[in-house]
């Protein structure tokens, strides 16, 4: 699967699909192994009630990133997909770190290497994704994604975590037997 062809999926398959792909910034990153799909008919989703200058880039083109800040505190990163207008987004949650781990150190700390990026605040701080990143594109520089040799064996799906609305939408995603995953994910 080409970028093109996943950035053109919708958010539940996107995100499905994006669970092995490489992320990297900067060449700091790793193998995406969780997501979350949000998209404009989701109450969840920061796109529901129409664009406003916060989620601008889930409104813009494909392929773009999507970066906000939670709880005044913590960034998150999500990719632009679907279609240019149509406010889809995936939330990466959580990838296994594998290139530029002392970077991600200096940045998060003494933690374990399972817990540098097993969450998306996590995962941003150890990548240095910062609001500067929102509307970049992901196909060029500082970003890099990746697609997998071949596709994960298997990917879980369960409820999406840290939400009010939308709870019953079974969107999040995550490698089976990861454990960098944010919160574990039994099968439903």
């Amino acid at each position: 699967m080409t970028d093109n062809d996943l950035f053109a999926l919708d958010a539940p398959d996107c995100a499905r699909a994006l669970i092995g792909w490489t992320l990297r910034v900067e060449g700091v990153g790793g193998i995406i192994v969780e997501t979350e799909a949000y998209d404009r008919t989701d109450p969840a989703s920061h796109s529901f009630r129409g664009p406003t200058p916060r989620n601008g880039a889930m409104f813009g083109p494909v392929g773009r990133a999507y970066v906000y800040r939670i709880y005044g505190v913590h960034w998150c990163l999500n990719v632009v997909c679907g279609t240019e207008g149509s406010g889809q987004a995936v939330l990466i949650r959580a990838i296994d770190p594998s290139h530029g781990l002392d970077q991600m150190r200096a940045r998060r700390g003494d933690v374990a290497d399972r817990a540098l990026c097993s969450g998306p605040g996590k995962l941003c701080q150890a990548l240095g994704v910062t609001g500067a990143h929102d509307g970049l594109s992901l196909r060029e520089a500082p970003f890099a994604l990746i697609p997998p040799d071949e596709k994960p064996s298997q990917i879980l799906t369960g409820p999406r975590i840290g939400i009010t609305k939308g709870v019953e939408t079974s969107w999040r995603f995550g490698l089976a037997g990861s454990p960098h995953l944010s919160r574990p994910l039994k099968a439903t």
